[in-house]
């Protein structure tokens, strides 16, 4: 079979963002320094990066495992956590490696005051995701959590509404509500918490996804953030594909010559996108 001599292009702003680049950059220090090192949940929701680290002595653990754990260090990844687990690591003579991003702490402290003004609080996120429950955890578990206006509109909702978001939400989707709701006659103190660097990855990509004749669209299957960017890219551009890894990519999909662009989640190491790039230009 004759080459197919892609043109392959790998989108210079996609790869992780600096909050996940600040707490892998405090794994691999720690791990070069004592050899192993706790992480509470998934680093990041990406396998392969995942399974890079724990090859360097990461020791992926969950809270059940942290419960029983004393006198070691303990690393918070960039979704942030619950106080309960701050006052756990306190009982049991943990040290926390606090990698929380900036951004999600931020928002934990905007939603702690205002549940300490006892607001009705309603956030916008996934349930059951590591940064919403620590979102939740700054409640005391009260307040709401909805993934769709129809769940929110479900709920017999007071006439004052405090309207939250997970960071990595659509910021259409937050502003499209929070316009549903005062048409309905709610009143919406609405607080964008979305973070920037994610949301304006959402023009970016449109722009980058139209340039091609095919993407290939890098992310672990677990990255909420992945699943709304993969559908920016789909929606800009039908030949768009959804691969975890390399040997997923499906060399009878191209043309010969054709251009492909790759892209990825805001969890997508850079090794990997360019791990896709040598096996699409091998084709």
């Amino acid at each position: 079979m004759p080459p197919l001599s892609l043109h392959v292009r790998i989108d210079p702003n996609s790869g992780f963002c600096f909050g996940v680049i600040y707490a892998i950059q405090m794994a691999e220090d720690l791990l070069d320094e004592q050899g192993y090192l706790y992480c509470l949940g998934d680093i990041v929701h990406n396998d392969e990066e995942v399974q890079r680290l724990q090859r360097r002595g990461l020791r992926i653990i969950d809270h059940e495992t942290l419960a029983g754990l004393r006198d070691e260090a303990v690393l918070i990844r960039a979704h942030g956590e619950p106080p309960a687990t701050y006052q756990l690591a306190l009982q049991n003579n943990l040290t926390l490696v606090d990698a929380s991003c900036p951004v999600v702490l931020k928002l934990q402290n905007r939603i702690k005051t205002s549940y300490d003004k006892q607001e009705k609080i309603f956030i916008y996120g996934k349930h059951g995701h590591a940064e919403v429950l620590g979102l939740l955890g700054q409640t005391s578990n009260n307040a709401v959590v909805f993934e769709s206006l129809p769940e929110l509109l479900a709920h017999d909702l007071p006439p004052r509404i405090t309207l939250y978001s997970q960071t990595t939400k659509s910021t259409d989707s937050f502003y499209r509500i929070k316009n549903e709701l005062e048409t309905r006659g709610y009143e919406i103190n609405a607080n964008d918490t979305i973070c920037r660097q994610v949301s304006n990855r959402d023009k970016d990509l449109r722009r980058f996804a139209a340039q091609y004749d095919q993407i290939v669209f890098v992310s672990g299957t677990k990255s909420s953030n992945g699943k709304v960017l993969y559908q920016v890219c789909k929606d800009t551009n039908l030949a768009t594909h959804f691969i975890s890894n390399v040997a997923e990519i499906d060399a009878s999909l191209f043309q010969p010559g054709q251009s492909v662009g790759i892209c990825g989640a805001t969890s997508t190491p850079m090794w990997l996108m360019e791990e896709v790039r040598a096996r699409l230009e091998s084709f």
